[in-house]
């Protein structure tokens, strides 16, 4: 079967995968992840496959893409969708079964998975939606459709029959090592240079080492809508050879980030890892999202493995804040983490919100406070961003703090995130306002200049990093905007 995984047009860098979907204000641009895994699965299966990434990828103009789809016999189209250009991604369904009539259109993605009937029912061209992680769901699709079998009984699909829509069971979560290289997939059909993190080295490969997340933080859009809270690591020999394969086809790439929702998860095996590519003495630096629970040794491995960066959920400097969103961590394991990880010789880009239940102004600064005392390399503050599926979005519909008329609203009209919680005792304009004034104090002390100007003199690798996101950031920075 022809099919079409595509990560569709919106704004100009849009990251649809990121786990809160915009335009971000320092340039980052995320990979299409997961319809890239998926692509390699469908490959793998034996079927034809294009996967074309608009928002990232200049060769590839709507109208260029129309006119291949009504040129080519493409059977399936599967389609990354995200909340706020949810409206969106299902208008270029419609516009691509106008351009090949007889095609199927599915989307996919957290936000879908969380709402599928919502979704079909609010717009009727699509087929259906593949939920959560869809590598084996939309190649066992993919093989009902071409022998004219019934889509809805494919486990993990809703579908739309006879009007009437269809959920069929869940899938089972997979083995992560029944599927290529995610990296193997990027070779083929996209180009490495046209993505960027503003805390990582540039170029970057982003790849998988493990799925699933054990930890329940109410906010967190994943582990609760997509891939679950079973962790499932790959096998470390295929996490080395990926490595391998990485640094043999891209010699030009300076860092590989592990994006798992958290790498550090088992420690056992975060050792495991680390002594494998130790070993395997590649020297190629990598990075990875973490808890701050990691201890000195662990930390010292990591950094002799070519760990250069952890970006850590830090979140709220409030012992019942971080009780609230359920952590599981507490201040003084941030405080020794942050400690052990300046001795390891590992930077940090830490991550901060407000806005979450029991959030208050005091709160608010005592998190402001701790990021400074904390002094992470980066650092992120931003107002609460709930999503369906999410304990989070619950609590907010249940108290009907959401004040937005569309899943448009999550955005603002550039693109940015827009805080949609509003509350009556904190309101989201006064949650921007705070996370605005956060990050200049942030990033404008002088001791913060001072270490970051020592820095690139002492790494001059960082310079170049630095110089690409902050000639986006300073500008807003300096204005006070988002």
């Amino acid at each position: 079967m022809k099919i079409l995984f595509l990560n569709p047009p919106f704004l100009p860098k849009f990251s649809r995968e990121q786990r809160s979907p915009a335009v971000t204000k320092s340039g980052t641009v995320y990979y299409p992840m997961w319809l890239s895994y998926a692509a390699g699965a469908a490959l793998q299966a034996g079927h034809d496959v294009q996967l074309v990434d608009c928002p990232a990828d200049e060769r590839w103009p709507w109208d260029r893409l129309l006119q291949t789809v009504a040129a080519e016999p493409y059977e399936l189209a599967v389609i990354a969708a995200s909340t706020p250009s949810l409206a969106n991604d299902a208008s270029r369904a419609a516009a691509l079964r106008e351009a090949q009539p007889g095609l199927r259109t599915v989307l996919v993605g957290p936000h879908v998975s969380a709402l599928p009937e919502e979704t079909l029912t609010a717009y009727p061209a699509l087929d259906g939606v593949l939920r959560g992680e869809y590598e084996a769901t939309v190649v066992e699709l993919a093989d009902v459709l071409a022998a004219g079998g019934d889509p809805a009984t494919v486990a993990g699909v809703t579908w739309r029959r006879d009007g009437e829509l269809v959920a069929a069971p869940d899938r089972p979560l997979d083995d992560p090592d029944r599927w290529p290289f995610v990296a193997q997939t990027y070779e083929r059909f996209l180009d490495v240079r046209n993505y960027f993190y503003a805390h990582s080295l540039y170029p970057i490969v982003t790849i998988l080492s493990a799925r699933g997340c054990p930890n329940y933080c109410i906010y967190c859009v994943y582990p609760q809508t997509f891939s679950g809270h079973n962790y499932r690591p790959r096998a470390t020999r295929a996490v080395v050879d990926e490595f391998r394969f990485i640094k043999k086809t891209w010699p030009q790439v300076r860092e590989v980030m592990f994006e798992d929702d958290t790498f550090s998860i088992d420690h056992e095996r975060t050792r495991e890892v680390c002594e494998a590519l130790v070993v395997a003495d590649l020297r190629l630096p990598w990075s990875a999202n973490a808890r701050c629970d990691l201890d000195l040794p662990t930390l010292q491995l990591m950094r002799r493995a070519g760990c250069r960066l952890l970006c850590v959920g830090v979140e709220s400097g409030s012992g019942e804040m971080l009780a609230s969103m359920k952590k599981r961590i507490d201040r003084a394991q941030i405080e020794r983490f942050f400690a052990d990880a300046s001795r390891a010789g590992i930077m940090i880009h830490g991550c901060f919100m407000v806005g979450n239940p029991g959030e208050t102004r005091a709160t608010m600064e005592e998190t402001l406070t701790f990021a400074k005392r904390l002094r992470p390399d980066t650092a992120q503050f931003f107002p609460v961003m709930a999503y369906p599926g999410t304990a989070l979005y619950r609590w907010a519909e249940q108290h009907d703090f959401i004040r937005a008329e569309c899943f448009a609203d999550w955005l603002t009209p550039e693109g940015q995130h827009n805080c949609v919680i509003d509350r009556p005792d904190l309101p989201a304009a006064e949650l921007v306002a705070f996370c605005d004034r956060a990050r200049r104090e942030f990033y404008l002390s002088p001791r913060y200049l001072a270490r970051k100007f020592w820095q690139v003199l002492t790494h001059p690798g960082e310079l170049k990093r630095t110089w690409r996101s902050g000639k986006r950031f300073l500008g807003p920075l300096l204005r006070g905007t988002r």
